[in-house]
């Protein structure tokens, strides 16, 4: 079975949609006995409706659930989408943003490739891809993943892309070991799957960027780039400067990793 995790933080004018157009996509596969699913919306540190609007969902639907929790951060969301989807041995366990930017189509493309890699990413900058974005997020996303490479050597072209899937064991295997839950969460994961020998397929994919994202224009390039140094860091014999600067009094850390 095939578990999906939403993550939603202040998404009550786009997830309805997002549920409406999976459900009713998927409900097709299962009725072709193709496969089994089940959507898991993961509600963290939201201060507007969508708890409200997630559960008329649930109320009407047995095959979309959720989980909510007080504290924000999508990587937090996802991890905690993943301890329930491993705890219930979902076979398939994947992620996808809940603002529709990747279409339910596009994702099925993932799912498709798991008879034969570990996991599935979608990617932007691979060859074939079709993506509607603002030059600024594709200048400040193409340097991103330079600075990813340059630090992990990780084959992939695109980290960041909102929407992967892998197989119940990966997870399962490399969840305990997860360090970032923060900017370089996608790339903690990635990693991972490569110290742990998993084969993960980068597919080019359909991306339609949506009005009303959360990711700020100035402070978060820096955040990004300092939560990926951070993680380099902690996977290297320096792990010891970043546990000190954590102990650091707010006043005198530059920003916060």
């Amino acid at each position: 079975m095939l578990c999906i995790i939403m993550p939603a933080y202040n998404e009550e004018k786009r997830i309805g949609r997002t549920l409406e157009e999976y459900s009713h996509f998927f409900d097709k596969l299962a009725k072709q006995k193709i496969l089994e699913y089940r959507i898991l919306v993961v509600i963290n540190g939201t201060t507007d409706r969508t708890e409200e609007v997630v559960q008329k969902y649930t109320d009407k639907n047995k095959k979309i659930l959720s989980l909510n929790f007080k504290k924000g951060g999508k990587g937090f969301a996802i991890l905690k989408g993943f301890e329930y989807a491993v705890e219930n041995h979902f076979d398939e366990i994947g992620f996808v943003d809940s603002d529709l930017a990747t279409y339910p189509e596009e994702f099925w493309k993932l799912v498709a490739q798991l008879h034969k890699y570990n996991g599935a990413i979608a990617s932007r900058w691979k060859k074939g891809a079709v993506v509607k974005r603002d030059i600024r997020k594709i200048i400040r996303s193409r340097g991103f993943n330079f600075l990813v490479r340059s630090l992990f050597f990780l084959p992939y072209q695109d980290t960041q892309c909102g929407a992967k899937i892998f197989k119940w064991n990966a997870i399962k295997e490399i969840l305990p070991e997860i360090k970032s839950l923060e900017w370089a969460f996608d790339v903690d994961l990635l990693y991972l799957c490569k110290r742990h020998k998993f084969n993960i397929k980068e597919i080019p994919t359909k991306w339609d960027d949506k009005k009303g994202s959360k990711i700020g224009s100035i402070i978060t390039p820096i955040k990004m780039a300092s939560s990926v140094i951070r993680l380099r860091m902690l996977y290297s014999p320096f792990k010891f400067i970043v546990r000190i600067y954590d102990k650091l009094p707010n006043k005198f850390k530059v920003h916060n990793l």
